[in-house]
């Protein structure tokens, strides 16, 4: 089967689950809902206070790319799957495909909202024009790749509760414990490398694209893993 309908049959799969849809609606309300609040936090970051909810809607994201890949795990889903579609390659691109692209535009969506918001909120202390349409597609595309890290993840261990039950207090614990020492090895972990864009100013060793290039890393590995896994492991 060539890859387009392929991927037209995955996007139909995540469009008629509504938790897929909860959690895309999930990262934009996490986000932007929390926008307006961006004045109480200027005098550190008036750039990240805008986006003071990421830490909550990377969760949303790791969800929506955890619950993509393992829902084809559940009552022999993936064995229907891979009899339409032999090729387990094209099926997994496909799959990260269908994740990756309702993601980063609604990332985008969420990134500039955002920004317009936090920046109504800041008025005169506001980021500046240049840096704010950095940070926000910065948090597009830092959301695309949490999900799709998680996807990977979730192809490596083929459960959904597993795959949210490691990335989540791992998520907890760099952000809230590890993260704030800037310049350690915490830098360069997949979750905080990629909200460097989200600052106006990192004393870390990474900048606003080199964070997201790490991040990038991070998700190829994982998603090289997982498609490793796909192609070798039993349906």
């Amino acid at each position: 089967m060539p890859f387009v309908p392929v991927l037209h049959a995955e996007w139909i799969k995540i469009r008629t689950l509504r938790s897929q849809l909860g959690g895309l609606a999930a990262m934009f309300v996490t986000i932007a809902g929390l926008s307006p609040l961006a004045a109480v936090d200027a005098d550190s970051d008036p750039l990240f206070s805008v986006y003071f909810g990421i830490s909550f809607g990377q969760i949303a994201a790791i969800a929506f790319g955890t619950t993509a890949v393992s829902s084809e795990y559940r009552d022999g889903a993936l064995r229907l799957t891979l009899t339409a579609v032999p090729d387990r390659g094209r099926w997994f691109a496909a799959k990260t495909t269908a994740i990756a692209l309702p993601v980063l535009a609604v990332g985008l969506l969420t990134g500039f909202v955002s920004l317009l918001v936090g920046r109504a909120a800041l008025g005169a202390s506001a980021p500046g024009w240049a840096e704010g349409v950095r940070g926000a597609v910065g948090c597009g595309v830092h959301l695309t790749l949490m999900a799709l890290f998680a996807a990977g993840v979730a192809a490596v261990l083929r459960s959904g509760v597993a795959t949210l039950s490691v990335l989540i207090p791992f998520l907890l614990i760099v952000s809230f414990v590890i993260g704030d020492f800037s310049g350690s090895v915490a830098d360069y972990l997949p979750d905080r490398a990629g909200q460097v864009a989200l600052h106006s100013d990192w004393g870390g060793a990474l900048g606003p694209w080199s964070g997201l290039g790490v991040t990038a890393l991070w998700t190829a590995a994982v998603l090289a893993a997982g498609a490793w896994g796909v192609r070798r492991r039993d349906a």
